[in-house]
């Protein structure tokens, strides 16, 4: 059990620096990863062109089992708003912000679908 939990932890990470390069490749700039506040977590805090950008990154080793931005739950979206909300007011940010989903699927080469904007 300990080792699927550890291979669980490592496609994370793996899923999450692929989705922080693909941002950079894109013009953004990594202001933090794992975020957290309280028991909510952002995986992605980036900025471009003035915008404040929230990403939650979703990773499959395969889509066999659907595609990762569909495991995105109601519940998840609800502490990525509640931990944003704090980073918000830590930074005291007074400008637009935007929520994103970065799915990614392990294959070879990595397939990534950024969704912009995927809830509010």
């Amino acid at each position: 059990m300990a080792s699927q939990t550890n291979t669980h932890i490592r496609t994370g990470q793996h899923g999450e620096s692929t989705a922080a390069r693909h941002l950079q490749q894109s013009g953004y700039v990594i202001l933090q990863r794992n975020y957290r506040y309280k028991r909510a977590e952002v995986d992605i805090i980036a900025q471009k062109d003035g915008l404040l950008v929230f990403v939650e990154v979703k990773t499959r080793a395969t889509d066999v089992y659907g595609y990762p931005e569909e495991a995105v739950s109601p519940r998840k979206e609800e502490l990525l708003l509640t931990a944003a909300t704090a980073y918000i007011e830590q930074q005291d940010w007074q400008y637009d912000v935007r929520f994103d989903i970065i799915s990614v699927t392990l294959s070879t080469p990595p397939v990534i679908h950024h969704i912009e904007d995927a809830f509010h």
